[in-house]
């Protein structure tokens, strides 16, 4: 059995643009990888690099609808860095808005995936939160959120 994180929230805004603000890197870099960007657009079958260092493999993107990557989520016990799976599902709401979901598994049963889960779970509702101040109201609410950002370094936790 391995250890998942399930988040979801609405945005107030068609699907093709909530879509758009995370496979287009220009828009992702704006409110999420702002330290470092993202190399490229989501494309099934490239690995792109958020953040200067994090490698994300693309698996599936469906125009609207999905997208599935790959990335070094977690790390064992032994320090070592194991890939999970991250699949978001966007849904047409019929008030004109989006429901954005977000989930990632395949963390492993221990005490260090526990707490993988946590601050992924975590770091995924501030992306969800930050996605919508930003595609509604053209907000970064990133900026100056974390001091390790502040320092021009991709986020870590803890970010003391």
């Amino acid at each position: 059995m391995t250890l998942n994180v399930r988040i979801s929230g609405r945005i107030g805004r068609k699907v093709d643009e909530v879509f758009d603000a995370v496979v287009n890197p220009k828009k992702l870099s704006s409110y999420f990888t702002t330290v470092g960007g993202a190399s490229a657009p989501l494309v099934a079958g490239t690995t792109v690099i958020w953040w200067k260092n994090a490698p994300v493999e693309v698996s599936e993107v469906e125009a609207n609808k999905r997208i599935v990557f790959h990335w070094d989520g977690g790390t064992g016990e032994d320090g070592v860095r194991y890939r999970t799976k991250v699949e978001m599902t966007f849904d047409a709401l019929e008030d004109g808005g989006t429901l954005v979901i977000i989930e990632e598994s395949g963390w492993r049963e221990d005490e260090a995936g526990r707490r993988g889960t946590y601050l992924n779970c975590e770091g995924w509702t501030q992306m969800l939160c930050c996605m919508k101040a930003f595609v509604e109201y053209g907000i970064n609410l990133r900026e100056g959120f974390f001091l390790s950002e502040m320092r021009g370094e991709p986020a870590e936790a803890p970010d003391r």
